[in-house]
């Protein structure tokens, strides 16, 4: 069995000068900037977690994530930068495509395929952000959202930003993908739909990922599930003095999610019959 993660080599900045450095939009927590062709982050106790999967993954020849190259003078952990888009809420309508939800469900599946062979060989003390969920298959990426996917031309080529990555089971990350991207809202938000076509588009985004029949019917109740470990997650670093989700606390960001889960509680029902029932172009 492999003991990696090992340590991050540093990477010289090269010299003598301070390169230009442009500070990317979007970054909610950690203060981001692009440099050339790289992207300088804040590295933490999880960074040599993070770069060992994503050496793994060039390994395997997926390539839809950045590359690591170590850390820099300053202690900030170097990436490849990823050319293309992200999104945020309200949604745009290039995003909202049933073609670029499947196409993201299709990408994460081929993530989580390369990196099914990871959890056993890792070391028992690795550190993660997030600790394992059970039962382990694979390594979630842990935020799966338009605002970390790279768009081109209205597809998806890249996940970004897996700071917050971890083993857990497919399942963990599909049902806060399709939260994030179907996206699972309640009708109210300005982003929310009908529940009939949240339901259609989840169908969709499952079938896309070629989500097995045990997963679909807990797709739901697992979404719920990630949606309250968020919420006790934020609450739990605004209270310890994090400024970053104390901000997202006094904007109500954690009272936007548990009325989303409350929505997921009402249209559950419904969410597992459109993922399971048989339908005619899926054979299921």
């Amino acid at each position: 069995m492999a003991h990696w993660p090992g340590a991050i080599k540093e990477v010289a900045i090269g010299g003598g000068a301070v390169p230009e450095e442009e500070a990317l939009a979007g970054g909610g927590v950690n203060h981001v900037v692009r440099t050339g062709d790289t992207v300088r982050r804040p590295a933490g106790p999880w960074t040599p977690a993070v770069h060992a999967l994503l050496r793994h993954l060039a390994g395997r020849g997926f390539t839809g994530a950045p590359r690591a190259h170590g850390i820099d003078g300053r202690g900030r952990e170097v990436l490849d930068f990823v050319p293309g888009r992200t999104a945020d809420y309200p949604l745009p309508a290039w995003v909202r495509a049933d073609e670029a939800l499947a196409a993201v469900a299709r990408l994460l599946r081929a993530y989580h395929d390369a990196t099914a062979d990871l959890p056993a060989a890792l070391s028992p003390g690795t550190v993660w952000y997030f600790p394992p969920v059970e039962p382990v298959e694979v390594i979630c990426h842990g935020d799966v959202a338009p605002y970390n996917c790279v768009f081109r031309q209205g597809r998806p080529v890249a996940f970004i930003d897996f700071d917050t990555a971890h083993p857990g089971p497919r399942v963990w990350d599909v049902a806060y993908a399709a939260y994030r991207f179907v996206p699972l809202h309640h009708e109210g938000d300005g982003d929310g739909l009908p529940v009939a076509e949240q339901g259609r588009r989840l169908r969709l985004f499952a079938d896309a990922y070629g989500l097995g029949d045990d997963d679909r019917r807990r797709l739901p109740a697992t979404a719920i599930r990630r949606l309250e470990h968020l919420v006790g997650f934020m609450r739990e670093r605004a209270a310890a003095g994090d400024a970053a989700f104390a901000g997202h606390v006094a904007r109500g960001d954690d009272r936007f999610y548990e009325t989303n889960i409350e929505h997921l509680r009402r249209c559950e029902s419904a969410l597992i019959e459109c993922l399971t029932c048989r339908s005619p172009r899926s054979g299921r």
